[in-house]
C-alpha cells in the first residue's frame, strides 16, 4: 500500500516547525495558504503556467 503526499497545508505546518518558527507564525502562514489557496480554487496551482502564477 503506498502512503498518500501529505496535503499543502501539512507541508506547510512541517517546513515552518523544521525552521522552529513561533506558533503564532505558523498559524498565520498556514491561514494565509489556506486563503490563497481558496482564492485560486478554480485553477490549481499545478495546472497554472509560469506566466498565470507571475500575474496574479
Amino acid at each position: 500500500m503506498t502512503q498518500r503526499p501529505k496535503k499543502l497545508l501539512d507541508r506547510v505546518r512541517d517546513a515552518i516547525r523544521l525552521k522552529h518558527y513561533a506558533d503564532s507564525t505558523e498559524k498565520t502562514y498556514v491561514y494565509r495558504a489556506s486563503r490563497f489557496v481558496l482564492y485560486h480554487i478554480e485553477r490549481p496551482p499545478l495546472k497554472m503556467g509560469e506566466k498565470a502564477m507571475a500575474s496574479r
